[in-house]
């Protein structure tokens, strides 16, 4: 079988097709050193009528034995639900190749699973995972409108890396995930950004990007190639007429929808698209009865998105009255539970989010296993989006793909700023509740979450803030308009979801995907300055809230006391069986964590009951002196002393 291979950076990434996988749709492997990446892209036979929109589905497979290691709970050895890791990448892969899909597969089910056959520990699998699904689609007969070309950048000591190794990347400042595809003149355009920085500069992601181009085009090149050789014939699209009932729609609807997105909120602008709904499809029952039941959710959709584009491209204006570069009113407060270590609640407008800080002992940090790592996390963000802050009625299954996304995304944007553990030796956990949704809240966690850990008395560097920018964008002309600050409707309906996280010294996390095909250089560059913009704004109003740290902790959380120990007398501690450490436990409440160094931290709420520990500790570890004198009963007296 034919290899094709790519020089990207001082490696190489290697395409293999092959036919392993012969009764999927599309079968790829794709290789960079010894990790290796096979992808599947399926899709079903007949349409399903009653799915109004296009179910595609991206999973990763992580496979311990890909790491030569047996992991799962001693009574299952075996793979379980996905590592947060895996669903990161699911969500990275799904991102960057879903706008490139036709309106005409929507009820066409497509499956893309992305699996991680072997990994050596050095070249991450999630940079071939996404090269491998997108050329499994091109080779597939499955409609799709790529190829997608993707690198990771990575820069240390100043100098760019393409595709950095693990070891590499633990000491860059950026490392950012670029994925593009190629426009009408061959030239890169981005269609998914995953970053995270250590405060940079915006002129930094642009070089990179830069940086980047050459390496997305080659991927995109070869793939092409390799369907031009070996690619299925794509299963034509077949579009139903529906022009003639479409037509009656429109002049039933079209002033009324106007008038919907009229400087209106987003109840008001739900409450009228369900009445015109409902009207439409009374329409449709009384003259149309055998038309599908989705020709007038999906011409509301088509026609809601044409006016909200209109409303900007031809009169500058937005749904809720603002101006393109206008953010939506902010407020900011903190402390608001009082038994919490740290609260904060942040609202742009309709988005508000409530995040909680808890701070605990090192014990309490989170052990974590999977293909890539095993090992632990101090700091951990969890992002929860209750159905009531849509106004909706839901079951709630624990975290979605979409919370475990957004929980990462903030954590990544925190962490450049946390304190180091051996000057806050605690364990971090913010949660972050959605109270009210109407775009755009992860950003809106962010800022709260950092709002939240000031409050708690931890010593961040500066407040993270973070806004997401959006694009509409004129297909046919070229003409387009970003937007600050969208909201759900102008999300949904317009080309881009650009977050930008970072301090007032730079960067420190972006997660951006399209539903167009891709933004240029210059909508790119347009889109950081004008997210540095409003990030500046939004900070200036969280230091009016909360201008730096707490000086002191809440007195509910625990205090953390710090000692070392000759790492030989560590045995001395514990005690035989453990009954020297667990009397000391019992006797004071305290948590006591040692690691082999011989360091000790000693944890409690009764800063007393912490100091009786330390004491204790200090008695059984010390070194005796000549002079010394203690007080003690004297059991039996020998001839060498008492």
């Amino acid at each position: 079988m034919k290899e094709y291979n790519i020089s990207v950076g001082d490696g190489k990434i290697t395409i293999i097709p092959d036919d392993l996988a012969e009764q999927a749709g599309g079968s790829i492997i794709v290789r960079s050193g010894d990790t290796v990446v096979l992808s599947t892209a399926t899709m079903t036979g007949q349409a399903r009528d009653d799915l109004d929109f296009f179910p595609l589905t991206v999973d990763f497979e992580e496979k311990s034995y890909a790491a030569g290691k047996i992991l799962g709970s001693r009574y299952t050895r075996r793979e379980g639900k996905p590592s947060d890791v895996a669903i990161i990448t699911s969500r990275l892969i799904d991102r960057s190749i879903r706008p490139l899909f036709s309106d005409e597969l929507k009820g066409k089910e497509v499956q893309v699973v992305a699996t991680c056959l072997s990994w050596d520990g050095d070249n991450d699998a999630d940079i071939l995972a996404l090269i491998a699904s997108s050329t499994s689609l091109m080779i597939s007969n499955i409609p799709f409108d790529g190829p997608v070309g993707a690198v990771r950048v990575g820069r240390k000591d100043g100098r760019l890396i393409l595709n950095p190794t693990y070891k590499e990347r633990e000491e860059a400042d950026i490392d950012v995930i670029f994925a593009g595809v190629e426009d009408e003149n061959g030239e890169i355009i981005l269609n998914m950004i995953e970053g995270e920085f250590n405060e940079v500069e915006e002129s930094v992601v642009l070089e990179a990007f830069s940086f980047a181009q050459e390496s997305i085009k080659k991927i995109c090149q070869v793939q092409r190639e390799i369907s031009q050789e070996i690619g299925k014939e794509k299963t034509p699209l077949v579009k139903k007429d529906n022009s003639e009932i479409e037509e009656r729609l429109k002049e039933l609807s079209y002033d009324r929808l106007l008038d919907a997105f009229n400087n209106k909120t987003k109840k008001e602008v739900n409450d009228l698209l369900a009445k015109i709904g409902e009207d439409l499809n009374d329409f449709l029952k009384e003259n149309y009865p055998e038309a599908g039941t989705s020709i007038v959710s999906n011409f509301l959709d088509r026609e809601s998105g044409k006016i909200i584009r209109d409303l900007v491209l031809k009169s500058d204006k937005r749904i809720d009255g603002r101006s393109t570069e206008q953010l939506r009113p902010l407020d900011a407060r903190v402390a608001l539970l009082p038994r919490t270590h740290g609260s904060a609640l942040f609202a742009r407008g309709q988005t508000k989010s409530l995040s909680i800080a808890t701070l605990g002992s090192p014990g309490n940090h989170l052990l974590f296993e999977d293909m890539e790592e095993t090992g632990e996390k101090r700091f951990m963000h969890h992002y929860n989006f209750p159905p009531y802050s849509v106004g909706e009625v839901k079951p709630m299954r624990g975290p979605s793909r979409r919370d475990i996304g957004h929980g990462m995304l903030v954590e990544k944007a925190i962490t450049p700023v946390l304190p180091d553990f051996e000057d806050f030796p605690y364990t971090i956990r913010v949660v972050s509740e959605i109270m009210s949704s109407n775009g755009s809240t992860s950003m809106a966690s962010t800022c709260a979450a950092s709002l939240a850990l000031m409050d708690a008395g931890v010593k961040i560097k500066r407040a993270v803030a973070g806004i997401s920018i959006g694009i509409i964008l004129d297909q046919e002309s070229g003409d387009y308009k970003l937007l600050t600050d969208i909201q759900g409707l102008e999300d949904y309906h317009g080309g881009m979801d650009f977050k930008a996280a970072g301090t007032s010294e730079g960067l420190t996390a972006i997660q951006m995907d399209v539903k167009i095909r891709g933004i240029n250089n210059k909508m790119f560059s347009e889109a950081l300055e004008r997210s540095k913009k409003s990030r500046l704004e939004i900070l200036e109003k969280m230091r009016s809230v909360i201008a730096q740290p707490r000086e002191e902790i809440s007195p509910y959380a625990p205090r953390v006391i710090t000692m070392q120990i000759d790492p030989e007398k560590i045995r001395e501690v514990i005690g035989p069986g453990g009954k020297m450490i667990n009397e000391i436990i019992n006797a004071t409440g305290a948590a006591i964590d040692i690691k082999d160094c011989g360091t000790i931290f000693v944890s409690s709420e009764d800063k007393d009951a912490a100091q009786k520990a330390v004491n204790w500790i200090k008695d059984i570890t010390r070194e005796v002196k000549v002079g010394e004198i203690f007080k003690g009963k004297v059991k039996r007296i020998m001839d060498f002393g008492a």
